[in-house]
């Protein structure tokens, strides 16, 4: 396993990790992704670590906290050989507090995801969305007195825009306080948003990438082809909605190309997409998920090898959207030229 810095924190995570939203199944489909019970996800984590994988991703409002609690459970025993990384500000219940990033609510949250996981401290903390309605020096004060007190190590958001993200590391750098080194993010071949101001800025500030849904909500995984109807019993009957669009043809387009290379390699549709984030700039991990023991282990022969130049380039063609204005600067073809866009 590869072990990479998180952004410019000086800290190293595995290039993959593993995403424990599957773990509990309580609560809304959003939230619940998967019914893994304790047992189940003891031995996924121990094909994990025994794969060198030592970050393990959740949420508080995964299974409305029962994630956590069943990675706490999971991990008994080896916190030492586990980085933690969990969300928070996303709604939990009906109580008008338990939502946000006040300081009430942080701070609440905050121990309450400690004692869901039965740990002292965690590794990395995200906001899970930006906040409008609570002043960013509250924010960024409150979170750095987490750090001080020694409950969380480092410090991340999810979710957010370039701009929200920016404004959080000014004040931050006014006041001194624990800056961000995280983003978790949405990036696929599918989905490349994340390139047109995410990923510079993240190579300006030094946050690394933990990429989340690399196999772009399932349509990557080898099971939606060009001419065939979308099977029966894919959870993209269900998760459709919540999942950004996707023109088919440029879907179909993606998934030739993957499949060309596939073969090429001896590799599988989902290995290759997740390879290709491996090599994409600031990107730290890409959380994979499963379901199963089969599903983990196709997952983890994402790593270990490389997608050559010519298959890199392939997949970028097949992949490539017009980034919106300002990122691409078509209105001068001589500025373009000295300043091509990051991809």
């Amino acid at each position: 396993m590869e072990y990479r810095y998180l952004g410019q924190s000086g800290f190293k995570v595995s290039s993959l990790g593993l995403g424990a939203g599957t773990f509990g199944g309580k609560g809304p489909l959003f939230s619940a992704w998967g019914n893994t019970d304790v047992k189940e996800a003891t031995r996924l984590i121990d094909i994990c670590l025994d794969a060198g994988i030592n970050l393990f991703d959740t949420a508080d409002v995964y299974s409305e906290g029962a994630s956590e609690s069943i990675l706490g459970a999971a991990i008994k025993g080896r916190r030492d050989r586990v980085v933690l990384s969990t969300k928070l500000t996303l709604r939990m219940s009906d109580e008008p507090n338990d939502v946000g990033a006040s300081r009430h609510h942080l701070l609440k949250a905050t121990d309450q995801a400690l004692k869901r996981l039965d740990t002292d401290h965690i590794d990395i903390l995200q906001l899970h969305h930006f906040d409008a309605m609570t002043p960013v020096e509250s924010v960024m004060a409150t979170l750095d007195d987490l750090v001080r007190a020694g409950k969380v190590r480092y410090l991340g958001v999810s979710n957010f825009s370039g701009w929200q993200i920016m404004k959080s590391q000014a004040v931050a750098e006014r006041y001194g306080y624990s800056r961000f080194v995280a983003n978790q993010a949405y990036y696929s071949l599918v989905g490349r948003d994340y390139e047109w101001e995410l990923m510079p800025l993240g190579q300006d500030q030094g946050l690394g990438a933990i990429v989340w849904s690399p196999l772009g909500w399932g349509r990557l995984t080898g099971r939606i082809r060009r001419g065939q109807a979308l099977p029966d019993r894919s959870r993209l009957h269900e998760t459709a909605g919540f999942a950004p669009p996707v023109d088919d043809e440029r879907l179909y387009r993606i998934v030739d190309a993957l499949d060309g290379i596939a073969e090429e390699t001896g590799k599988s549709i989902p290995q290759v997409a997740i390879n290709w984030l491996l090599g994409r700039p600031t990107v730290s991990s890409v959380l994979i998920g499963a379901r199963n023991e089969a599903q983990l282990r196709e997952n983890l022969g994402a790593s270990g090898w490389r997608l050559d130049e010519e298959q890199t380039r392939r997949l970028d063609e097949a992949s490539r959207v017009t980034p919106p204005y300002p990122y691409y600067p078509y209105w001068n073809g001589q500025f373009a030229e000295r300043n091509p866009p990051p991809v």
